[in-house]
């Protein structure tokens, strides 16, 4: 990884429509020792961006703002509404010798999720709230915290409910996060101008192990 972005599994990739939409390094949080730079790739849902773009709602989805975790475009409705994202951390300065990544695992957890927490809301997002929270293993046997994250989308006459999971887990001396963003209501009502044949499946429980699947996937 010698650009410092993560991998993902591209098998994986392409079993959906996913299609990276930005590469973004940032400061995504800072401790009280170090500056924590992220280096970010961003994918969207790519049948999902189109019809929404035939259906002409993207004035109903205006991101506005710009998130730190999660770079998406203004115009990149299809990826408002599902995304994912996977984000390698590095440190400014180096961590000294002695201090592992296991010492900095708590902060980084609680750092990574509020920053997901505060983009969503600088989305304009609303009832954004923290779930459950669970450990996983991703495919190369680390072991990851998993947040669930629920919100909601204003929408005229009615809203957008998404869901959201987001894991951070070490690797290589570093860490890693990953997570991203799913519709869970009020989708097919953004879509029922379209034809039935050219609407794409609308299935959380499919969205959810689509996401989860790329987060395990990560590297």
């Amino acid at each position: 990884m010698a650009d410092q972005f993560p991998t993902v599994d591209a098998a994986t990739l392409e079993r959906g429509p996913w299609e990276l939409r930005s590469r973004s390094e940032d400061t995504v949080f800072r401790t009280p020792t170090a500056t924590v730079r992220g280096h970010t790739l961003v994918y969207d849902d790519a049948d999902l961006r189109t019809a929404l773009e035939r259906a002409g709602v993207g004035d109903h989805l205006d991101p506005g703002g710009e998130g730190t975790l999660v770079d998406v475009a203004d115009d990149d409705t299809g990826g408002f509404c599902r995304f994912f994202f996977a984000t390698a951390l590095s440190f400014r300065p180096p961590l000294a010798p002695g201090i592992g990544p296991a010492s900095m695992r708590g902060p980084i957890v609680r750092e990574s999720r509020e920053s997901f927490l505060d983009d969503l809301r600088t989305r304009g997002f609303e009832s954004v709230e923290r779930g459950r929270r669970q450990r996983v293993r991703t495919d190369t046997g680390d072991r990851a915290t998993l947040t669930k994250v629920t919100a909601a989308y204003p929408l005229d006459g009615g809203r957008l409910d998404v869901e959201g999971w987001i894991a951070v887990w070490s690797r290589g001396g570093s860490f890693r996060i990953a997570g991203g963003a799913y519709p869970t209501r009020g989708l097919a009502d953004l879509l029922d101008t379209l034809p039935e044949d050219g609407r794409p499946q609308i299935d959380p429980g499919n969205y959810r192990d689509d996401l989860l699947g790329l987060i395990r996937a990560v590297e």
